[in-house]
């Protein structure tokens, strides 16, 4: 503990030899003895603000505070049917699917989950940001809004709608239906026997052709929604800035380039930050759906941990599918603390 003494915050009259307060020490003292006082007329004058906050707090308790207890299961035994009955185990889960019976299944899961992320992360982040400053070159204010409503669109789709789409369009006899359009068109242009053979059976079910389908759909899902944040960022450019660039001879993607990236670089790395926090969250729904079960073709390319651990449903094997998903989310916030760390050290930019 310091030591406090009178001098430090009182002022001392040598020529009467007694104490007094300054004013600033006083207005501290003040606030720091109405603080709650304070805090509380804050909270009754804008009591309309925190009662829309309650909402927000029920949520986050019951479903994101909450079920944090079945995580617990995660260091139990899998012999009971719910989590709270079963007997501690301590890392045996872990164990087992690290270097045990499970651990082919898991670190396949997990190397397909990595991959696919990392393609989307490489693909899927730039176009957002390249969709901004297509938006930003667009003068006429009819034109944008239309092109910007027709990429917002897929957002708002369902995931089912989106893999039903995407089965049209790729999909072959394997799933029982008939071939789809682009799998037909690609069959009618090509003499390749084995292409053939793939294309007939369906793109979407095939190891080479899988990931490739599934970034390019998820892209298109999500890259006009993603670039509402940077389109906000670039349109808030000062002018002033493009008329100098236009003053020293910059074009159009000189101006890009030295203007427009340079101002938006803060919201980009948060942005990247954020991305990479979760790069292993992969959804389990989309990919179910493109492959419902382990006699499709696409099944060692397209099973992740997340749809793995849903396979470890049962209540015997569930603690297996609990430990997966931590290391999964462990690994993540791990990654989003590096990423955060390098950019406040490299660009002076960080999430916090």
């Amino acid at each position: 503990m310091f030591k406090l003494k009178c001098d430090d915050f009182l002022i001392y009259d040598e020529a009467t030899g007694s104490y007094s307060m300054s004013a600033e020490q006083q207005v501290r003292d003040e606030t720091e003895r109405n603080k709650w006082k304070s805090t509380g007329f804050t909270i009754l004058k804008d009591w309309r603000l925190y009662l829309m906050l309650v909402p927000m707090i029920l949520v986050y308790l019951l479903w994101k505070y909450a079920p944090m207890t079945e995580l617990t299961g995660a260091f139990r035994y899998g012999d009971f049917q719910y989590v709270t009955d079963r007997p501690w185990a301590g890392i045996e889960n872990f164990r087992n699917i690290y270097f045990g019976d499970k651990s082919a299944e898991f670190w396949m899961a997990f190397r397909n989950t990595f991959i696919i992320a990392f393609y989307g992360l490489l693909f899927g982040f730039p176009t957002p940001i390249i969709l901004a400053l297509f938006f930003n070159e667009v003068k006429s204010n009819i034109a944008r809004s239309i092109m910007q409503v027709c990429v917002y669109l897929p957002k708002f789709i369902s995931t089912v709608i989106v893999t039903s789409l995407t089965l049209a369009l790729f999909s072959g006899n394997k799933s029982g239906g008939e071939v789809g359009v682009i799998s037909k068109l690609l069959d009618a242009i090509s003499a390749d026997p084995v292409l053939h053979d793939k294309l007939s059976g369906g793109l979407v079910y095939t190891v080479e052709y899988f990931r490739a389908i599934y970034i390019v759909t998820d892209i298109w899902e999500h890259a006009g929604y993603d670039s509402i944040v940077f389109f906000a960022a670039v349109i808030a450019v000062s002018p002033t800035s493009y008329e100098a660039a236009q003053i020293d001879g910059a074009g159009k993607m000189a101006q890009m380039r030295y203007v427009v990236l340079p101002s938006i670089l803060s919201t980009v790395v948060i942005m990247l930050i954020m991305k990479i926090g979760g790069l292993l969250s992969v959804g389990y729904e989309k990919l179910y759906l493109l492959c419902p079960g382990s006699s499709y073709a696409n099944y060692n390319v397209a099973t992740v941990v997340s749809t793995w651990a849903n396979a470890m449903g049962d209540y015997t094997t569930q603690a297996y599918g609990i430990a997966g998903e931590m290391t999964n989310n462990l690994i993540g916030m791990i990654l989003v603390i590096g990423a955060n760390t390098i950019s406040r050290k490299a660009a002076n930019v960080s999430l916090y």
